[in-house]
């Protein structure tokens, strides 16, 4: 059996965010900034936008580090960094921007919405209960 990602779907219209476990190899080679069809997702009509992520070790994807392995770099406040000081630089370790098999986390944002509700098509068999009422 194929590894799996966790991938965190956000939905700026309700505020909350999904989690739905995908196979690793549908996502392979894919960057931080792609849209992606929902279809992956079981989402159908949706699009996501890739956000970031982070790999097993909880280092965080970068944007503008284009590989698929971790890199040390130099620099300031800005993702995975808090400076203290003004003008404070940090060697910090991150990983690069290509999904790949070392990926553990996904962040996506829902870019485009289909017709059904987005826990209507993560959890079929799960409906609303209406409330019990109490004996008195």
């Amino acid at each position: 059996m194929a590894e799996e990602i966790k991938c965190n779907i956000s939905s700026p219209k309700d505020g909350k965010t999904y989690s739905k476990p995908v196979e690793q190899t549908l996502l392979s080679g894919r960057k931080v900034g792609e849209t992606i069809p929902g279809n992956l997702f079981g989402l159908t009509g949706y699009e996501l936008k890739v956000t970031g992520g982070s790999d097993s070790a909880g280092f965080p994807m970068r944007p503008e580090i284009e590989t698929t392995h971790r890199k040390r770099i130099l620099v300031q406040t800005s993702v995975g960094v808090k400076v203290k000081k003004k003008g404070e630089y940090r060697r910090k370790t991150v990983r690069g921007n290509i999904i790949s098999e070392a990926t553990a986390q996904l962040n996506l944002l829902v870019s485009k919405y289909g017709t059904k509700p987005i826990p209507e098509l993560l959890n079929p068999e799960v409906k609303e209960e209406a409330p019990e009422e109490k004996k008195e």
